[in-house]
């Protein structure tokens, strides 16, 4: 797993996951929450690829069960926000706190590293 350094550029690379799916979140400790994506790669000439978001230090999360994440809209993808007092992914375009505490699915924590996969 990479730090997650530069977080525009990644998402700019993966067009925010828009249109793309959330695979799976699984709970490896209280502490620490792996999220499966599958997105088109920009460095990939969009080819579609599988990426684990390894979210550590969790604060606060609302995360789906796995057996809804079928029905789950990613058309606005996912945000990822970084300010002085937060670090946060959420499903849908968000811009701010309120807006990921409204988001269906969030997670609140103090790092988070990712992989690349195949599809």
């Amino acid at each position: 797993m990479k730090p997650l350094t530069n977080i525009d550029k990644f998402l700019k690379r993966f067009d925010n996951f828009k249109g793309g799916e959330v695979r799976s979140i699984e709970i490896i400790s209280p502490s620490v929450i792996l999220i499966t994506l599958a997105g088109q790669d920009e460095a990939r000439s969009f080819d579609w690829i599988t990426l684990q978001l390894e979210c550590n230090g969790i604060s606060d999360a609302q995360i789906l069960d796995n057996s809804k994440l079928t029905y789950l809209d990613m058309n606005e993808g996912i945000s990822i926000l970084n300010t002085d007092s937060l670090l946060a992914f959420a499903v849908g375009e968000c811009y701010n706190e309120s807006s990921i505490k409204s988001s269906s699915c969030f997670i609140e924590c103090s790092s988070i590293k990712y992989k690349e996969g195949l599809f």
